[in-house]
């Protein structure tokens, strides 16, 4: 058995929790709604207590070396098209977190190394950028590029890095806070993987966190030898790409290769949040957790005195059962590190519950009540899953 991904993961130079991230931010005003998913700053771009403003900043991560990886093995370019719309949707969904469907200004930065990534790649991405939102207009998000910014940067970057920030304005009386989080709250989860009814493929559920472990533990020494790049040059060379597939061995259980799998486009939820803000009552949804960096243990940093119970959890996908097992990473783990099958858990009072199943359907999502919440001492998450029995995160209850 391998040594587990804490050791692993940290080794690869990634984190799950972020832990030093969050001390050195402990101390910045945490704004307006100090619960909220997203930071919420006075209204500053138009001076309106009424109103509010959010700017945010995400990326692709390193799933933007495993593109480049794919795109030199199959010369596929569409593959930037899905990288784009990682770097939009893990901005746009973390705003839909807090209820906010528009207006949106886009940012996007490249950093690339030129000698590796030409200009066929940045037009793939610069094109792909333009197509995503339009897709998210036609879905009813009220969201536009303002530009951005194309860097070489060989010296730092090995291959390419694709980030945008979004900026948004919006009543404050129309935030979704978690604060408002108490006991007695039905908990909705939304699947990760399948083919949504406005997605063109099967979507295996990987989003934009967890790949450098991913890849190094599904991908082999193959793809290392063919691209060092992928990697970090002072990496322990056991910990590089240390699993039995190629790029383009198919995924046990699905009918895509391993390399598309991990490179399923990150699902934007837009579509569902825009027609359930429009369906329900808004006091009737308390909280809304965007299962990203943290997966299944993401809401510890939103709650108090609450503890979160997910006794119903949608099936593990095909991805993460193989991620698990050709690593024997523990379950305790998989579930800190990966979404597990739900990227985004909605946490409604429960008169609720069937107006988002209904739109969940309707769009093609499987989607159900997966847990609850209850009273705690302190934030807590209790996970029963099928493989890995019940699994305690967070300060003990007793």
């Amino acid at each position: 058995m391998q040594n587990p991904m804490p050791d692993r993961y940290a080794a690869r130079g990634a984190s799950a929790g972020k832990e030093d991230v969050h001390a050195a931010i402990a101390g910045v005003d945490k704004g307006l709604f100090p619960k909220a998913f997203c930071k919420i700053l006075p209204d500053l771009a138009g001076g309106d207590a009424a109103f509010c403003n959010i700017m945010h900043a995400d990326g692709a991560g390193t799933k933007s070396a495993l593109a480049w990886a794919y795109w030199k093995e199959t010369g596929d370019l569409s593959v930037w098209r899905g990288i784009a719309q990682d770097a939009i949707v893990m901005n746009t969904d973390d705003l839909l977190c807090v209820g906010c469907t528009g207006p949106m200004l886009l940012s996007g930065t490249i950093g690339r190394n030129k000698r590796l990534v030409p200009g066929e790649v940045i037009k793939a991405l610069i094109e792909g950028t333009e197509a995503v939102l339009a897709d998210l207009r036609r879905w009813g998000l009220d969201i536009q590029s303002c530009g951005g910014e194309t860097a070489d940067l060989g010296d730092l970057v090995r291959t390419v890095v694709v980030d945008s920030t979004l900026f948004a304005r919006m009543p404050r009386a129309a935030v979704i806070d978690n604060a408002r989080l108490q006991p007695g709250l039905a908990i909705v989860g939304l699947a990760s993987y399948g083919q949504a009814a406005y997605e063109t493929a099967y979507n295996a559920g990987m989003g934009s966190n967890g790949l450098t472990s991913a890849r190094h533990e599904l991908l082999g020494k193959a793809v290392l030898a063919a691209y060092p790049d992928t990697v970090e040059p002072g990496m322990e060379p056991s910990l590089a790409y240390a699993g039995p597939y190629g790029l383009l061995d198919t995924l046990p259980g699905t009918n895509v290769s391993v390399a598309q799998a991990l490179l399923s486009p990150t699902r934007t939820y837009a579509p569902f949040v825009i027609q359930l803000l429009q369906a329900c009552d808004p006091a009737l949804i308390l909280g809304m957790v965007h299962c990203s960096g943290g997966g299944q243990t993401k809401v510890l940093h939103f709650m108090d005195r609450l503890k979160v119970v997910k006794n119903n959890l949608l099936p593990t996908p095909p991805l993460f059962k193989e991620i698990q097992r050709v690593s024997q990473t523990p379950w305790h783990e998989m579930y800190r590190v990966f979404n597990m099958g739900h990227r985004l858990e909605l946490y409604l009072q429960p008169e609720a519950v069937e107006v988002a199943l209904q739109i969940a359907d309707a769009l093609g999502i499987d989607a159900k009540v997966i847990g609850f919440t209850d009273a705690g001492l302190a934030p807590a998450v209790e996970i029963h899953s099928a493989e890995g029995g019940v699994l305690h995160y967070g300060q003990p209850q007793a």
